[in-house]
């Protein structure tokens, strides 16, 4: 039995029909929903045989994978330019994700599709998920790379923590942004100025000496997270 979620590779002559499956499947996952649509419906809206669909894709799960490591790959250069001359964290915080954001936005209707799975840690597509780790991974990579000289000092005790906590911080605005309703979701945008500044506030404050309880209490709370699994 392959894995629900294997891609199958094609050669060079078979990435049309690849690419056409794939942009037909997300088409359906907006208009219908992720669960209602079926491989069947995928194939048609294609226009190519059920079997041609599965043979390039074992699962609608396959193709959701594909879909979160092509936006993965693609927005690595995007965040390059992006970050290149943004200096200070808050900075770089809502550039980073900024660029998600507007990567993302063409496929906002995809991502609340496949919010029910999302919230669910043990469902392959969640971001949260061991199926989902590689990409989790280099997203939080990120996060690290941001935290290099940027202007202000990280207590030591937050160091390897805190590329994870701001990934969090991260799938909390996206969160909001894929429900925000608001002309051009303006109120996201408003959103992650404002949580941008106030993170960066919160982590200048925890250098202070008389912050050192708050932040054990802050590392309990990580740990916890951790326990889960997440």
């Amino acid at each position: 039995m392959p894995d629900r979620t294997e891609v199958r590779i094609a050669g060079p002559k078979s990435e049309e029909t690849r690419e056409r499956i794939l942009k037909a499947a997300l088409t359906l996952f907006h208009e219908r929903g992720f669960e209602a649509a079926t491989m069947r419906d995928i194939a048609e809206e294609a226009g190519v045989a059920t079997g041609a669909a599965y043979y390039y894709f074992s699962s609608k799960d396959a193709i959701v994978m594909d879909f979160y490591r092509r936006s993965c790959t693609e927005m690595q250069g995007k965040i390059e330019v992006a970050l290149k001359n943004a200096s200070g964290l808050e900075r770089r915080l809502r550039e980073l994700i900024r660029v998600k954001l507007v990567h993302f936005a063409p496929h906002r209707g995809v991502l609340r599709a496949l919010l029910r799975n999302g919230a669910d840690p043990k469902h392959p597509l969640s971001p949260f998920s061991p199926q989902t780790k590689e990409i989790r991974d280099v997203d939080i990579a990120w996060f690290q790379r941001i935290l290099v000289d940027c202007g202000m000092r990280i207590p030591k005790d937050l160091e390897s923590h805190l590329p994870g906590v701001l990934w969090f911080f991260q799938m909390g605005v996206i969160f909001f942004w894929v429900l925000d309703e608001s002309p051009d979701q303006a109120r996201s945008d408003r959103l992650l100025s404002l949580a941008a500044k106030s993170v960066t506030s919160l982590l200048r404050v925890s250098t202070l000496p008389l912050m050192r309880p708050v932040r054990r209490a802050a590392l309990e709370l990580v740990e916890i997270v951790k326990g889960a699994d997440l």
